[in-house]
């Protein structure tokens, strides 16, 4: 595939430009008036109209006149297998019932871990599915997904196989997270240990066995799973070669940030809460700061300090958090619009974060992320628009005409 009179081909960063560090973020390479050639699934070559080379002239080509090509946005943190949405907490938000409250009258993670203990497998897939469909038309490329609704040896694994599933039946690349230090499922209320050493003794193992997950993850936060048994299971979970990555400071200034800048974490995830010793731990770290901005929109809870955190040359990605009960949206458009509106970042520091950062957070920045030749085709094309600006700017409405996967058109 030819792509021609490209208004603006973004996002043209080296090949070895695997992550932005700070104010790295505010370069994002653009080529104007250009040209881009897809081979095989790969971005073979790109270059200005006036530099077309003669042997492309015969290729059929894709008019892109007016129109921008990015590459897809990489979405490092979701949680789209669940049973069932959770619109009936959403009148409790209104309400005033904070996150903890809800959580506290049995709704939250126990509410969509009772219901997808229930459902079936096949439920489970098909339910995730039509979300993941929506996100990729909505032009994201690369996905990472954690279990953390079972709650159970059996669910957990249940929720990981579907993901299993997903990387086969999806075109993008998908990572997989076990969750399963989400919450304490309420049978372990009064004896916290007992549930680790399930996770470590039980689920691990199995987990291993079946290649089931990337990642290990944990809800580090009050009320959750402290510093210490945090921890205690990314120690068991390093055994397997899983890497860490933390649900860290949401609700509270908890320690857990530096926690897994400890721990080698590849990220560490929200961020709501910080202080000077969070921004002093990240600045210089390997370890990605992902922040999930439509998570404290709907929830209404602090925006993180996107702009603390690039000043003290951190890594910072974006990802949508798409949930059944804190984010209910895996648009990252809108995720993008909210880096900019709510975060303060420049359009280009909001794109950065969503593409190649993003892809550094689910560590396949060589491969996705960027317009670079050997890349893959993972990219779309929006409307006509004035500028790169306009897209962040228009909250709400989609600019994407076309998404591109492995260097075809992706009809759902």
């Amino acid at each position: 595939m030819l792509i021609v009179n490209i208004k603006a081909l973004v996002g043209v960063h080296p090949k070895e430009q695997l992550y932005l560090r700070g104010s790295e973020l505010n370069q994002l390479p653009v080529l104007e008036n250009a040209w881009l050639l897809l081979e095989n699934g790969l971005i073979k070559d790109f270059g200005l109209m006036s530099n077309l080379h003669t042997q492309h002239e015969n290729i059929e080509s894709v008019n892109a006149e007016d129109r921008f090509v990015f590459p897809s946005w990489c979405d490092s943190h979701t949680h789209i297998v669940f049973a069932a949405p959770r619109e009936e907490e959403f009148t409790m938000k209104i309400a005033g019932k904070t996150y903890e409250e809800i959580a506290a009258a049995g709704g939250g993670i126990l509410n969509s871990a009772s219901k997808l203990q229930k459902a079936t497998e096949d439920e489970l897939f098909e339910s995730a599915s039509i979300r993941l469909r929506d996100m990729i038309k909505q032009g994201t490329g690369a996905v990472e997904i954690k279990s953390g609704y079972g709650l159970t040896v059996e669910s957990e694994l249940k929720m990981l196989r579907v993901i299993k599933r997903l990387k086969s039946a999806f075109p993008i690349p998908i990572k997989a997270t076990l969750l399963a230090a989400h919450a304490y499922p309420a049978e372990f209320k009064e004896n916290h240990q007992g549930y680790i050493d399930l996770i470590i003794n039980e689920l691990l193992p199995k987990v291993a066995a079946e290649n089931l997950a990337n990642y290990i993850d944990v809800f580090c936060e009050k009320g959750f799973f402290s510093l210490e048994e945090t921890a205690q299971i990314l120690k068991a979970a390093a055994q397997y070669g899983l890497p860490p990555k933390i649900h860290a400071n949401q609700l509270s200034v908890s320690g857990a940030a530096e926690l897994g800048v400890a721990h080698h974490a590849v990220s560490v995830d929200h961020l709501e809460e910080t202080n000077h010793n969070v921004l002093a731990s990240l600045s210089h770290s390997e370890t990605i700061a992902t922040l999930l901005p439509s998570c404290s929109f709907y929830i209404n809870i602090p925006f993180a300090n996107a702009k603390g955190l690039i000043e003290h040359d951190a890594i910072v990605a974006l990802a949508s958090d798409y949930n059944p009960g804190s984010t209910p949206s895996g648009n990252m458009n809108f995720v993008v619009s909210l880096g900019c509106i709510k975060l303060k970042m420049t359009p280009q520091q909001a794109v950065n974060a969503a593409t190649l950062n993003g892809a550094a957070a689910m560590q396949i920045s060589h491969e996705v992320g960027s317009i670079a030749i050997g890349k893959k085709a993972n990219l779309f094309i929006t409307r006509p628009m004035t500028s790169l600006a306009y897209l962040p700017y228009s909250f709400g409405q989609s600019q994407i005409e076309n998404v591109i996967l492995n260097g075809d058109f992706y009809h759902a």
